[in-house]
């Protein structure tokens, strides 16, 4: 058991370097790029802001073991308002920062609520995790909609979210068959 958690320890460090590396490489790619077609850091800050947005979010993921994705969602939480304030300010656009905004504050309450429910579902129980999970979605995609219904006047509901709601419940009566056909086949 031991050599097997060094193991899972050096595919994690190694799998965290290689992801850590590549957005290096990627931010001094922009860098040159841009500094080489405009004479400056025109549109580098932008890409080079969401790479640095991503590593804060998901490095935890990669590199921690079981606390890597509750790192991850409370990264996310932290830092998702100041990017899209950044991002905001770097393309100029006010509604990068109030649209995403609202939109982050309903994900980030979904994926805590997602997180939540896997947490108390633990290991035996991941296929109605699964489930709850997709039902928990369809009032969140309800309350995406009212938003943006408010902020751009978009339509509450149009016939692509009816369809996502049935491909939600679908999906939901799956994982629960899943997980009852999963006790049936324990049981026997």
């Amino acid at each position: 058991m031991a050599g097997y958690k060094a193991g899972g320890t050096k595919w994690r460090m190694l799998v965290s370097g290689l992801f850590s590396a590549v957005l290096l490489t990627g931010t001094v790619i922009c860098f040159i790029c841009d500094a080489a077609t405009s004479g400056g850091l025109t549109w580098s800050p932008v890409p080079v802001s969401s790479m640095a947005f991503g590593w804060a979010v998901l490095f935890p993921v990669f590199a921690l073991e079981k606390r890597g994705i509750a790192v991850g969602l409370l990264s996310l939480s932290v830092f998702i308002v100041p990017y899209l304030f950044l991002l905001s300010r770097l393309t100029d656009t006010a509604e990068v920062f109030s649209i995403g905004a609202a939109m982050a504050a309903i994900s980030i309450v979904f994926l805590w609520t997602a997180a939540a429910v896997f947490q108390y579902a633990g290991r035996t129980r991941r296929a109605v995790a699964l489930g709850v999970t997709f039902l928990c979605a369809v009032p969140f995609l309800f309350a995406v909609n009212a938003a943006l219904s408010a902020l751009i006047g978009e339509p509450v509901l149009d016939v692509w979210d009816m369809l996502t709601v049935f491909v939600l419940l679908i999906l939901a009566l799956v994982a629960f068959l899943c997980d009852r056909a999963g006790k049936a086949a324990r049981r026997h």
